[in-house]
């Protein structure tokens, strides 16, 4: 049987930039019945700096929250990729004796590593079933992007196939959606180089934009907040640089499941993207034509 209830882990970017992931996946599922409390006091996980500088801290960091779902008793539903991909990564070392000693003694707390990590993709993939749909995606078609760490290396993160994952799509696809066959789903988009290599970011999101709009994508499905920063932030800086106008909405699964189950655009957030989906949910007759349209 599948938990009801789980610990949350929203990591720092779902309080800040990527607050319409974590306002949708918290109307996703409570409207499923699935409960998600959110850990205390919880910190940064180490993100894309700590297992760069120092292999202790990168994994001490996310066991510390993995400590505080253990102590509940709980799985912990993560939604960020990065954060998934660390706190996977740290339970996996930690089956290491030695080294859950040593981060035992640095969190002052008995801990034993029993903690199940869940990305909140397969939460919702696994009630698929169970969802109701009152506003089917029928006239979507969409380009699932799962980018490269949510779903590598698959003997540590466990989710699904490396090279053409099916998830997400099937997800999409039971809400009503047409998922696009493309080869990019899994290539990576930059992650955190936006600011020390910007031309490298825009290099490679670039070409998983195009290859998007080449499959025929009204929009792009994503489960990680710096994909969507990178696809969605950037894309009038590849206007400039590429002459590429392609103003592809990019979007939280969480959101499009949450217009499927019968969330309005302005409750899911849908008017916080640079890149405005309003236009083409209205198009689509997804969207109220009367909801302000952000330029």
């Amino acid at each position: 049987m599948r938990p009801d209830t789980y610990a949350y882990y929203p990591g720092c970017t779902l309080h800040s930039t990527a607050k319409e992931y974590d306002v949708s996946a918290r109307l996703v599922c409570h409207k499923l019945g699935i409960k998600l409390q959110e850990l205390e006091n919880w910190t940064c996980c180490g993100a894309s700096s700590a297992h760069t500088t120092n292999e202790l801290l990168s994994i001490a960091l996310p066991a510390r929250e993995l400590q505080a779902a253990e102590e509940m008793g709980l799985p912990l539903a993560v939604a960020c990729a990065l954060c998934f991909s660390r706190l996977k990564h740290s339970a996996y070392e930690l089956a290491d004796k030695e080294k859950l000693d040593l981060v035992n003694e640095l969190l002052g707390k008995e801990f034993h590593n029993t903690t199940e990590v869940v990305h909140l993709l397969k939460v919702l993939y696994e009630e698929r079933d169970a969802m109701t749909v009152s506003r089917p995606l029928s006239s979507l078609k969409i380009a699932c992007y799962y980018g490269c760490l949510l779903v590598r290396p698959q003997e540590i993160v466990d989710l699904d196939d490396v090279e053409n994952p099916q998830i997400m799509d099937q997800l999409m696809e039971r809400l009503g959606a047409v998922t696009v066959d493309w080869g990019f789903k899994t290539e990576c988009c930059g992650a955190s180089l936006p600011l020390t290599k910007p031309e490298m970011v825009l290099k490679l999101s670039h070409r998983i934009l195009s290859q998007a709009k080449q499959a025929g994508a009204d929009c792009v499905a994503v489960a990680c907040p710096m994909c969507h920063n990178n696809l969605d932030a950037y894309q009038k800086d590849m206007k400039r640089k590429y002459s590429d106008k392609f103003e592809l909405p990019v979007l939280y699964f969480t959101q499009l499941a949450g217009l499927a189950l019968g969330f309005s655009p302005k409750q899911l957030l849908l008017d916080k993207h640079f890149t405005s989906p309003l236009p083409m949910l209205r198009d689509k007759g997804l969207a109220d034509a009367g909801i302000a349209i952000k330029v």
